[in-house]
Parts: C-alpha cells; structure tokens; sequence
C-alpha cells in the first residue's frame, strides 16, 4: 500500500505517522510538503497533527488553504482514503471535506491525556477489521477539540451511521465525565458520506506500541491491510 503524509509548518506528529505505517505496511509513506500542487498516485493520504501555522486564525484554517490541499481535496472526492488526526482532523473540517468545526475545549484549557473511545461504526477503511462497540485506549493532546455542528448537521450525521468515534469510560458508556473537551455527542471523529475520509481527535499513531502505552491504535493499520487484495 502507497501512502502520503502531508507535512506542514508546525506538524509535529508527522514522523510519529510514518514510523508508524512503515511498521505496519514495510514501507515507508512519502512525506510531502504542503507547498506542493499534486500528491502522486497513492492509496492514502495522512494529515498529522501538530499546529499547522501556530493555529493563527483558527486551528487548521491556514493550512486548508495550502497549495496541496487542493489535490487532496479532489483526489478524496475521488475516493481515495484520507485520515486526518487532531490538526489534521480540524484541517479536513476547515476545507470542507467533513462538516462541523472545532472550539474550544470546554473550560478552555489544553488537555493532554489517555482517553477511551467506542468505535460506532466499522464500515470505514480505517475501522473494517474491528467489531462494532470495541473500545480503544487512545492519547489526546488539544485545546481546541470540542466540536460543534448545528443540531441538523448532527442528525445527519447519527442517521447515516457517520460518527466514528465516541469518547467513553471504560465500560464503553458515552458520559459527561468521560467527555475530555465538551464535544456535541461524545464525537472524538466522524466520516464522510463516501467512508473514505475520517478525522478523528485522538491519536492512533501514539499508541501502536505496547511500550508507548497502548497498541490499539493498530486497529487503524490493521484495518487498512486488511482491505489490501491477496
């Protein structure tokens, strides 16, 4: 499987992505500059996390309007798969490949810890090789990952089976308690009509190594596999 990372000014989880699919897949994604015109033919592209262009404006505001942005956005529309995380998420909500917007955390401050979150939907190429409910032990590491859209937009979103993620305890309950920034419905990542595009607030790359913590976000690289023909 050929895959692309999306490096922009003030990506710090980049490298983290590409160790990460070059353990799963045994090969290494190619890092390309967000001040390039064209991705090459690839069967995935990343957008990481970190804080593209210090998050002036708005978190992910600046580098949706990148150079690169412009193929991404066709070649998701194309079909090809795109897994945005954290930044990359608020990035994919700030061109439009996904609806809602990101706010401030509740209480406004920066949260930077171990969470749980009920995969709610398997139909999607970063979830297919899990079971519907499982429940993952994630990091996160934001102050602006509440996200909010109107109440027809969610909606939508519950009808067509478009909610990913949810934050949860660790008996999968979707609480107040277990909600570490305030987002509508517990939503920690949603997809697109098509399931090809998914962004999520949690990182899966920081956590597919026993030793960093947790493994489950190998689900995400498993799952990738798992839809790659014999």
């Amino acid at each position: 499987m050929k895959s692309h990372v999306i490096v922009f000014p003030g990506s710090n989880c980049d490298r983290d992505v590409a160790v990460s699919l070059e353990q799963a897949m045994g090969r290494p994604p190619e890092m390309l500059w967000h001040g390039e015109t064209e991705v090459p033919q690839t069967d995935l592209i990343v957008l990481p996390g970190g804080f593209s262009y210090g998050d002036y404006l708005r978190c992910g505001a600046i580098a949706a309007q990148s150079p690169i942005m412009r193929d991404v956005v066709a070649k998701a529309d194309a079909g090809t798969r795109v897994l945005g995380i954290c930044n990359g998420f608020q990035v994919l909500l700030e061109s439009g490949l996904l609806p809602g917007a990101m706010l401030h955390n509740a209480g406004l401050d920066f949260r930077c810890e171990w969470v749980h979150v009920r995969i709610d939907d398997v139909a999607t190429p970063f979830t297919a090789a899990a079971s519907e409910g499982s429940i993952l032990r994630l990091p996160i590491a934001h102050g602006e990952g509440n996200y909010y859209a109107p109440p027809d937009t969610i909606a939508a979103l519950e009808g067509g089976g478009r909610i990913v993620f949810r934050y949860c305890d660790e008996a999968g309950a979707v609480t107040p308690a277990a909600n570490p920034n305030g987002s509508v419905a517990g939503i920690a990542g949603i997809r697109n009509e098509r399931g090809n595009v998914v962004g999520l607030m949690p990182h899966p790359e920081r956590a597919s190594e026993a030793d960093l913590g947790s493994a489950d976000g190998r689900v995400f690289w498993e799952s990738l596999l798992s839809m790659v023909p014999a």
